[in-house]
């Protein structure tokens, strides 16, 4: 048996108080007892209860510890990189009140689903950068995505391949061997699906070639909506309002070509949930390795008797003194 708690000044302390009062208590039996003429043996008739409740008390504080001794804790968990558009049509609000509000409204479920596993924020439009890198910190996460707009990065028109050839190689900036390693490692690419990079297809196959799971969220509607701007919404050079559209077909033929799959967020349909619920499938890989304590804390069994024999003390008086 072991304990929770070790032997200290506090235990030390209770002992010498618990003594010191008892003696206390003795001597004042005594001295009555003189008074009266009569014996006080009776008064160490309790001594052996009230020293043996107070040894279960101090059992208890101590926590005895009971079972195994020590066990393998496997701490098992992905490494995910969330890489969000910042181009100005996600500003359209065809989703209210936004899509890039809802786009960060999604994003703080999807980091609260996997609070076990590494997460990494990479922000682009034609370029991109990373936002946090990969962490355990919800709170960090939290505080970048609240963030997010789409005045953070350049707006020349919207590239796929810089922030998914950053995560590739964010990825794997640390020697990775095992395919178990390599299939714990995903990307999820969130977009309005408006891709102007001509260089997608092949960071796509390399992707795919490194066994990396890649999910596309795209965030929009088919019908579309206007880009505020100012106190009125953008314009093209004949003066109409610009409508953007969500092009889900980019973002269908990106997930295909890497085994992933693809999910979508509109005005009456969310498949965010099936997403995480997807990524929650996906085996993760061995972080770290620790011994952790198995052992029971049985402290109310001592406490318990304990309380039932200071009932008992209570309610059997035993008369001291005789006149």
């Amino acid at each position: 048996m072991e304990w929770a708690n070790q032997i200290g000044t506090l235990e030390i302390i209770l002992v010498l108080v618990f003594g010191f009062l008892y003696f206390l208590y003795i001597l004042k039996v005594k001295r009555a007892s003189k008074s009266v003429r009569s014996s006080y043996s009776k008064v160490f008739i309790k001594t052996p209860l009230r020293c043996f409740y107070f040894t279960l008390l101090l059992i208890a504080f101590l926590g005895p510890l009971f079972g195994n001794q020590k066990k393998e804790v496997k701490a098992i968990g992905k490494d995910i990189y969330i890489c969000v558009d910042l181009s100005q049509s996600m500003d359209a609000i065809d989703i209210q009140p936004s899509r890039i509000e809802k786009t960060k409204f999604e994003l703080k479920k999807i980091i609260n689903a996997f609070s076990s596993d590494r997460i990494g924020l990479i922000v682009y439009s034609s370029d991109a950068f990373i936002q946090c890198p990969l962490t355990f910190d919800q709170n960090a996460l939290s505080m970048f995505i609240e963030t997010l707009n789409t005045g953070l990065v350049s707006n020349s028109g919207t590239d796929f391949f810089p922030p998914l050839n950053m995560a590739l190689q964010k990825h794997f900036s640390e020697t990775t061997t095992k395919q178990t390693d390599q299939n714990a490692k995903i990307i999820v690419l969130t977009s309005d699906g408006e891709d102007f990079g001509d260089e997608t297809e092949s960071i796509a196959e390399k992707i795919k070639e490194k066994g990396i799971k890649l999910f596309t969220l795209g965030i929009g509607t088919e019908k579309g909506g206007k880009i505020p701007q100012g106190y009125r919404f953008k314009r093209d050079k004949k003066g109409n309002d610009v409508v953007t559209k969500l092009n889900s077909s980019s973002l269908k033929k990106l997930a295909s070509l890497t085994g992933g799959k693809y999910y979508e967020v509109t005005d009456n349909k969310n498949e965010v949930s099936r997403m995480i619920y997807d990524i929650n499938e996906i085996k993760g890989q061995l972080k770290a390795t620790k011994k952790a304590s198995s052992q029971a804390n049985k402290y109310y069994f001592f406490l318990s008797i304990a309380l039932v024999l200071i009932v008992f003390d209570f309610i059997v008086p035993i008369k001291m003194l005789r006149i």
